[in-house]
């Protein structure tokens, strides 16, 4: 799904990579707290601004076009990025909290895999257990050096592997090993990833149409669809087959990879932000074209089709501050007592839903 160059001096050196320690958030320590430094933003294409602009009086900064199409909000190209499509607030903030929701509770939910299940197997509501407090115990002794694609694999096919069940934080969790106990919560903050759909195998990075798995939502189906419909081929339909979620946390970022899997690149692949602020970078056909760095809010959508599959793109910092998140409509509507585990992770995280057209 994701292909990423091994990280060498050399690829150290290039454009794309020095954008990516330029906006990734460094601490400095003092004696009571971890301060952010400061980053120079003002490079950053803000898609908000424009559109007010354009809204206000019909301009539009130099580079930026507006797709002409039957669509109800205006999509901004970037004239130097062809197949690249920006629609600023496309999801409406009930929108936005209903896919918060269906990220933590239904999205990460057997037989579809997350990145915990090498390790853990499939994990059954995991936003309910970190809630209720639950602890993941171990049974069974973990194998040595576990960690390369091959080994991930074999685990997750491997009937014999580590048994871990969940219990009572404060019940029969005690004196047991410390060291193999893991929190429900913890687990929680530590999901990175869930897949959708046909599942990919990242062993031969190719989709595994024989692994178990449920079908995308008819909601998000049918929401995906009406995104896709403005880069669509004339005549065709973008067909949603597939998809990954992808969660971040304080510090996280996603390194600058392509999208290169899928059989037809004049389908886009469909990418929705909830929660925080983020950094997007989008470079070009080589790590060595500097990137065009723009922000990222909860709601934005994001179209990727042709040329633009081709570009090496990732995602160098989310901003998790009060100050900069930029999250108080959601605030506002996660305002009831159940809301509130939902408030809590989207106060410092970010989601990203895309979804594909595999074939």
């Amino acid at each position: 799904m994701y292909r990423s160059d091994v990280i060498s001096e050399e690829s150290e050196r290039t454009a794309f990579r020095k954008a990516e320690k330029k906006y990734k958030i460094y601490y400095d320590n003092t004696k009571k707290k971890k301060i952010a430094r400061p980053v120079d933003l003002s490079e950053v294409v803000d898609f908000k601004s424009i559109l007010e602009r354009y809204n206000c009086n019909g301009e539009l900064m130099g580079g930026v076009s507006v797709l002409k199409c039957d669509f109800d909000r205006p999509i901004f190209c970037l004239e130097s990025r062809p197949g690249f499509y920006f629609i600023p607030g496309a999801l409406s903030v009930e929108e936005q909290c209903q896919w918060i929701r269906e990220s933590l509770t239904s999205f990460p939910q057997p037989p579809d895999r997350t990145n915990h299940n090498a390790i853990y197997g499939p994990i059954e509501n995991l936003f309910v257990l970190a809630k209720e407090g639950k602890v993941l115990v171990l049974e069974e002794r973990l194998p040595d050096n576990v960690g390369s694609e091959s080994e991930i694999n074999a685990i997750q096919s491997d009937t014999s592997a580590p048994k871990w069940k969940f219990v009572d934080e404060l019940g029969e969790s005690h004196g047991r090993d410390v060291s193999k106990l893991v929190l429900a919560s913890v687990l929680l903050r530590k999901l990175r990833w869930s897949t959708l759909g046909l599942q990919f195998d990242w062993s031969k990075r190719s989709y595994n149409v024989s692994l178990p798995h449920k079908k995308i939502p008819d909601a998000l189906c049918q929401l995906a669809k009406r995104m896709a419909a403005p880069a669509m081929p004339y005549g065709e339909e973008f067909q949603p087959e597939a998809a990954i979620v992808n969660y971040f946390g304080l510090g996280d970022m996603l390194g600058g990879h392509l999208d290169d899997m899928e059989k037809d690149w004049s389908k886009p692949i469909v990418s929705m932000s909830l929660g925080c602020k983020a950094i997007f970078l989008l470079g070009g056909k080589s790590r060595e074209h500097p990137p065009v760095a723009m922000f990222l809010r909860s709601g934005d959508v994001v179209l990727m089709a042709g040329e633009a599959r081709e570009c090496f793109h990732g995602v160098p910092r989310i901003f998790t501050d009060a100050e900069n998140a930029e999250i108080s409509q959601l605030e506002s509507r996660f305002a009831g007592e159940d809301d509130l585990p939902y408030l809590n992770y989207i106060r410092t995280s970010r989601i990203n839903i895309n979804i594909r057209q595999v074939f």
